[in-house]
């Protein structure tokens, strides 16, 4: 299914913007972008929540089929910037965008959030891959809130003997871990919500990806405040010797210097 923008103005004219999105970033820089008369912009989302929440201007929502796919893409729509604003563990797509880049001559900025480091206090278990965690986990707590979205509740399917819950924005599909509570949420979240659900759950083991940026960082908090220890997955490799900014407000300043 995709969602294609109305043409702003004449074909191939002015700046025609696509950014990969699906994070909080990627929804601020399009309203950024949508506030610039001179700029139309289309936002392209992978489509995996069932009801997302869509930014200002365009929207294309399902896969390209592969770096050709996007190239021709870029090519057919008059796209002049393309800014990589995935998730940091949407690794496929951050190389596919760089190999689109370098077939259609198109430039590519990445827009990376800075990831999270431990502080005084925290006490942090790092793993290579979900199944890295998975192997660690048992070894740190058996009621554990599980927060690596549910596209990947399969590599923990197999451990039967923590309680796990887990929130997501939609209901996981495909096998799951047998002791298992779905919350169905969406962030941003306070840091009071995450007091109060690490202790109504008595949560002793958190696990998260990588993921950087604010709306899901109070959970780190409230593990610290809780002494509750957190096994992080650290973020996958990303395609070399592409232009990178860590805010939406880089981003600005680096496609206006271009422009």
């Amino acid at each position: 299914m995709s969602a294609e923008p109305a043409p702003a103005g004449p074909a191939g004219g002015g700046e025609h913007v696509l950014i990969l999105g699906g994070t909080t970033e990627a929804r601020r820089l399009a309203e950024a972008l949508a506030r610039e008369s001179s700029c139309r912009v289309t936002t392209s989302l992978a489509g995996r929540v069932a009801a997302p929440v869509l930014p200002p201007g365009g929207t294309r929502i399902g896969g390209f089929g592969g770096p050709a796919g996007l190239a021709a893409w870029i090519g057919a729509h008059g796209v002049t910037r393309v800014v990589d604003a995935t998730h940091p563990f949407a690794e496929r797509m951050s190389f596919n965008a760089a190999e689109a880049s370098r077939l259609s001559g198109v430039p590519l900025l990445a827009l990376r959030r800075p990831g999270w480091e431990p502080g005084p206090g925290d006490a942090w278990t790092f793993a290579d891959s979900l199944a890295g965690a998975a192997g660690l986990l048992p070894g740190l707590g058996g009621r554990v809130f599980l927060t690596t979205g549910r596209m990947g509740l399969h590599t923990f399917a197999d451990l039967d003997g923590p309680w796990f819950l887990v929130r997501s924005v939609d209901p996981p599909t495909g096998p799951v871990p047998a002791r298992l509570e779905v919350l169905l949420d969406r962030g941003p979240f306070t840091l009071d919500g995450e007091r109060e659900l690490l202790s109504r759950h008595r949560i002793d083991v958190l696990v998260t990806k990588d993921s950087g940026g604010s709306a899901t960082a109070p959970k780190l908090t409230a593990a610290r405040e809780a002494g509750i220890p957190v096994l992080v997955v650290r973020r996958p490799p990303v395609p070399q010797g592409v232009a990178e900014a860590d805010s939406v407000a880089a981003v600005l300043d680096r496609l206006r210097q271009q422009a």
